[in-house]
Formats: C-alpha cells, sequence, structure tokens
C-alpha cells in the first residue's frame, strides 16, 4: 500500500513539475472585462496581453484538486495530440516543434519530465525497491538466521533428550520424547544440509572488493560493501533526479551525425533527443506492466530489441527528412552513441554516490 501511494505522487508531482515548465498557455476560461489581477491591464480577452495571466482565477479548495486532475489528465489538451505522433510519428512531431509549431504539442521538457517521474513511479508500484531486488528482504542476514535457528533446535533437542533420560531412569514410557527427539534431529539435519551447501558469503551481495588507491572512493566502496540496501538506494535516487543529464549529454553525440549539415543546429538535436528519451520511457511503462501483466517473455523481449531503433530510424528520417539509407547508418551509429551515453550516465552516479 506504501508503495502504491509512494507511485501515486511521483506521478502527481511530475505532472506538476510537466506544468511548471509548461505553463498555462492557450486556455480559456471565458472572457472577463475587469482589470489583471496580476498587473492591473485591463482584460481584453481570456488572459492578460501584458502580462499573460488568465482572467479567471480560482480561489476554492476544489480548484486545488482540479490543477492537479487537469496536471495529471490534460497538460491543456495536448497531451493528447502529441503522444500518438511521440509513438508512430516522431519525426513529423520534432520537425514541426523545431520549426515553431508549439501550441498544438507538449513541450519536449515538460513531457521529458512528467515520464521520467511517471517511469520510476512504475517501477515501485510493479517491481518493487531495486535494493530489494539485488540484496533481497534480510538477505544479508539470512544464512546467519538459519545458523542461529539451528542452535535453538538443538538447545531445544538437548531438553528432550534430558527430559527422556529422566524417564528412562524412572521406567517410565518415553514414546512421546523418542517422536519429539527424531523430529527435531531431522529439522537440525534439514538445516546443516542448507547451510552447509551455502558459501559463507552467498547471500551478501557486495559491489567489489577491489581497491583504486583513490581514498575517498575506496571508502565508499567499504561502504556501500556494508550497507549495500542504502547505496543501491542512493543510486536510484540519484538516477530518478539526475536523469535530465542524459540530454545535454547525448546532444553533442546527435550533432557529430550532421556536422556537414549547418541548417540543424544544437536546439534541433536537443530537441530531437528529449522528445526520443521521453518515448524510451514511455517504452520502458508499456513493457513493466505487459510484464506485470503476464504477458510472454518472449514478446516483452523482442519489443525491447526492436521498438527503440525502429523508432530511431523513423524519427531521424522524419525530423531531418533523410533518405533510408542515410537514417539507416545514423540509426546504427546512434545506438552506439546512446549505448555509450547510458553508460557514462551510471558511471557517473556510481562516483557520485560512492564519494559524496
Amino acid at each position: 500500500m506504501s508503495g502504491d501511494i509512494a507511485a501515486a505522487g511521483d506521478i502527481i508531482t511530475g505532472a506538476l513539475a510537466a506544468r511548471a515548465v509548461e505553463p498555462h498557455a492557450g486556455e480559456a476560461h471565458g472572457h472577463n472585462t475587469a482589470l489583471c489581477l496580476n498587473c492591473g491591464t485591463r482584460l481584453i480577452g481570456a488572459h492578460c496581453h501584458a502580462c499573460g495571466q488568465s482572467g479567471h482565477v480560482h480561489r476554492t479548495v476544489g480548484a486545488i484538486g482540479h490543477e492537479i486532475a487537469h496536471g495529471v489528465f490534460h497538460f491543456e489538451g495536448k497531451i493528447w495530440r502529441t503522444l500518438p505522433m511521440l509513438a508512430f510519428r516522431p519525426g513529423d512531431l520534432t520537425r514541426r516543434y523545431v520549426a515553431g509549431e508549439r501550441a498544438r504539442f507538449v513541450s519536449p521538457l515538460a513531457l521529458f519530465l512528467f515520464t521520467v517521474f511517471l517511469m520510476f513511479a512504475t517501477i515501485s508500484a510493479f517491481g518493487g525497491e531495486m535494493s530489494d531486488t539485488i540484496v533481497g528482504p534480510n538477505g544479508a542476514q539470512s544464512r546467519k538466521d538459519m545458523i542461529v535457528q539451528r542452535e535453538k533446535v538443538r538447545a531445544v533437542l538437548a531438553r528432550e533428550e534430558a527430559k527422556r533420560a529422566a524417564l528412562v531412569k524412572a521406567g517410565k514410557p518415553t514414546n512421546d520424547q523418542d517422536n519429539d527427539i527424531a523430529t527435531l534431529r531431522a529439522t537440525i539435519a534439514g538445516l546443516n544440509a542448507v547451510t552447509g551447501a551455502m558459501p559463507a558469503k552467498s547471500d551478501e551481495f557486495s559491489f567489489t572488493d577491489m581497491k583504486t588507491g583513490w581514498e575517498r572512493l575506496d571508502h565508499g566502496i567499504a561502504k556501500a560493501n556494508a550497507n549495500p540496501g542504502l547505496a543501491i538506494y542512493k543510486l536510484q535516487s540519484s538516477a530518478y533526479k539526475y536523469s535530465w543529464i542524459l540530454i545535454p549529454l547525448s546532444t553533442p553525440f546527435l550533432a557529430l551525425l550532421f556536422l556537414w549539415r549547418r541548417r540543424f543546429g544544437l536546439y534541433d538535436h536537443a530537441i530531437f533527443v528529449t522528445y526520443s528519451l521521453s518515448f524510451m520511457m514511455l517504452l520502458v511503462i508499456a513493457l513493466i506492466v505487459a510484464g506485470a501483466l503476464s504477458l510472454a517473455e518472449g514478446w516483452i523481449v523482442m519489443a525491447a530489441l526492436l521498438v527503440p531503433p525502429i523508432h530511431m530510424f523513423v524519427q531521424l528520417r522524419g525530423a531531418y527528412s533523410l533518405r533510408k539509407r542515410s537514417a539507416l547508418w545514423r540509426t546504427v551509429a546512434l545506438i552506439n552513441f546512446a549505448a555509450f551515453v547510458l553508460t557514462a550516465f551510471l558511471v557517473l552516479l556510481l562516483l557520485r554516490g560512492l564519494t559524496e
């Protein structure tokens, strides 16, 4: 239940963060001939022509809920025009936004922010915490707990054997004690088999035992090995907070593919990258939900392998008006660049987490 609440909170936070990036624009609540409550200019339409504030201002508690619902479900109505184009005509979406057609579509950054929050909320809701997946619930203590349990059973066995000896000495029947002793000995044998089959550190997750010579990093590695669950949680939180770094990391690599085409600038490439990353995160969300709905694993793996390169190819061809062969080799290069950028991003997160 707490995970579901946290996931819902993440979705709402993402929607409101995106709403801050993509403020009220193009919304009409009716016309008002009064003065603007922000700057005092006389209104001649739904919005002030001087400062842009809406002429209709909500001042009720219900308006807060309206703002949340509006942020989550509407994005000023643009989301329902943007998502289909992002999925099936990403090149057209990118080209039209760069060309200045802004009022019809959610801006790339607003969409990126919302999908980041939504992806991590989905992971939390359906996949659980990453630290639980890797370390497991009380994983580092499981073998030790089994050994402690075995010693407790041995203590009970010793008491039962003492009772049996006393009964034998008194000439009384020992049937109940014999049964209990046999059960306890079988339990101990089972615990011995399980703990004996485990290496001493089989249930203790650790990152690495290497020494880098960098004192600060070595200290961070030691702390992470001592508490891997906390280290992985911090890594997950950092990925959540710093995912926007993927945009400036990726943009220069995309620009390398168009060095001789001067009509495309860094802004064009940044818009392409941001929309592309948003789609990839939406794909991750879809695959997680598909897994939760027990869709065949083969279909999920096939989608994960085939959809990203196909989407890159379609977006490249549409956004930059490329021929098939030109878009194809750039797609291959872009896939390699994306793998490099993702690896660099993870390395930066690890270094930051281990050295802070």
